[in-house]
């Protein structure tokens, strides 16, 4: 969830924004005042609400194309576990409409500094033990990451950045070369201990009041590997630290691992970053892949910038590896090239 305020106004012909209105104006007893925000990486958006002083959010939330049941059960659930959410303040269910705290527009990323990294992302990773613990809602048991989980996320990317964006046809070698990294990837996942992972878990998610993050867009919590969310945050999709920092909350990431219980002391170090290290690649190319859907299917053109980032963190990191060297090699000579004539269009 990306909270940025928007100038422009809503249409007054809007039947849902006018269908909201309404709905607040009874919640709160009198008309309200709304600003638009934009919304995530889907078909929801977001107002501010303003009333006697007092300053709400409000996703309006359509429920013939979002489902907004996780969403609600996982809040409840983070919040029964103090991990730190938006609280609910008030739901219509049939019309799509969730009234929230409001948490400013502070996201982590804009505070973001090589000064104050360190210290922000440990309190984010303190964070981690407690998501890891929430494997149900009141929906049951958190879906489970598994093989075919794995697989379906992987061929977002040659569905739609190699076919749809770029228009590649791999050839029998290609196809070979990417069948063989994807079934590395999946075995790299389902290898790991499982915990509740959030699945969205970067410096766009965490928002800052005070001194305190915030976590929100954690509506797609699943049961799956240890080291997800983790590399989610310090491997961002949006921003890119020195190896050094990395390896350092890495370090800190695998000591609280084993202080919690969560991996078994045999697990070594070498094993711990190379699960990391290869859940990362997994996530960058998901990542790159749903870039390129949410411009050609949902027309948001403001993740496609994004891309070239993610092509190289799978670059760099499959380079450390001699069973993706190949397909670092592939990334970095046939993909980049395409990154670059999409930078002169």
């Amino acid at each position: 969830m990306q909270f940025y305020a928007k100038s422009h106004e809503v249409a007054l012909s809007d039947s849902r924004f006018l269908a909201l209105q309404q709905w607040l104006a009874d919640f709160f007893g009198n008309p309200v005042r709304l600003t638009l925000i934009s919304g995530d990486a889907s078909f929801r958006r977001y107002f501010r609400v303003s009333h006697a002083e007092q300053h709400y959010i409000v996703a309006d939330s359509p429920p013939d194309k979002v489902d907004n049941r996780p969403f609600i059960a996982i809040a409840t659930a983070y919040a029964d576990a103090d991990i730190p959410v938006p609280k609910i303040v008030a739901i219509n269910e049939t019309a799509g409409f969730i009234l929230q705290q409001d948490l400013g527009d502070t996201q982590l990323l804009s505070l973001l500094t090589l000064d104050n990294v360190l210290s922000w992302y440990r309190k984010a990773l303190a964070l981690l033990p407690s998501i890891a613990q929430v494997r149900t809602s009141a929906l049951g048991n958190l879906p489970d990451y598994d093989a075919s989980f794995v697989e379906r996320e992987l061929a977002i990317f040659p569905q739609w950045l190699l076919e749809h964006h770029w228009q590649l046809s791999l050839s029998a070698a290609e196809q070979q070369l990417l069948d063989k990294v994807f079934s590395l990837l999946t075995e790299n996942a389902l290898a790991q201990p499982k915990v509740g992972m959030h699945r969205d878990f970067h410096s766009r998610n965490l928002m800052v009041v005070g001194d305190e993050l915030t976590v929100i867009d954690f509506q797609d919590a699943v049961i799956g590997p240890l080291t997800y969310d983790a590399v989610s945050l310090l491997r961002d999709c949006y921003v890119r630290w020195p190896d050094a920092v990395v390896d350092e909350l890495r370090q800190a990431f695998y000591q609280q691992c084993q202080q919690q219980g969560s991996i078994d002391l045999s697990v070594t170090v070498d094993v711990f970053n190379r699960w990391f290290d290869l859940m990362g690649i997994q996530r960058h190319i998901k990542a790159a892949g749903i870039f390129a859907r949410l411009l050609h299917r949902d027309g948001k053109s403001g993740y496609i910038k994004d891309i070239p980032l993610t092509l190289q963190y799978i670059v760099d990191i499959s380079r450390r590896y001699s069973e993706l060297s190949e397909f670092a090699d592939w990334v970095a000579t046939k993909l980049l090239p395409l990154v670059e004539k999409d930078k002169m269009r």
